[in-house]
Parts: C-alpha cells; sequence; structure tokens
C-alpha cells in the first residue's frame, strides 16, 4: 500500500528549486570538464555545488516540513 502526498507549490518555489538543481549541476559539470584550467574549475565548480547543495537543505525543509 503506498501514500500519495500532495503538495502544492507556488512559481517562485518552483523556480527556486529549478536554480539550485541548476547550480549543483553545473557545478558538477565544471568539475567533472577538462575544458577549463584546472584551479578556475575546481574553484567554481565546487562553490556553485556547495552553493546549490547548502540552498537545498532549507527549501527541501520548507516544502516537505510543512504539513
Amino acid at each position: 500500500m503506498s501514500i500519495v502526498r500532495k503538495k502544492e507549490l507556488s512559481l517562485p518555489e518552483i523556480a527556486l528549486i529549478a536554480v539550485t538543481r541548476g547550480a549543483i549541476g553545473f557545478g558538477a559539470g565544471l568539475l567533472l570538464a577538462d575544458k577549463f584550467g584546472k584551479e578556475w574549475r575546481k574553484a567554481i565548480g565546487w562553490s556553485l555545488f556547495l552553493t546549490g547543495v547548502a540552498s537545498t537543505v532549507p527549501i527541501a525543509i520548507r516544502v516537505f516540513g510543512e504539513k
């Protein structure tokens, strides 16, 4: 038996989630790419990746924590 939960999200909330997913993806892509200088790529990649991960926690708490 599965439980289905529905959550209504506003357009700004959906956009914020999309932006954080994009930052994580872009940061991970830079970390894996070889087209840029290693130091520059690592600095920007880690910054974007960690910013995306760090911003995910409060968003997830707000979206899934409300009943």
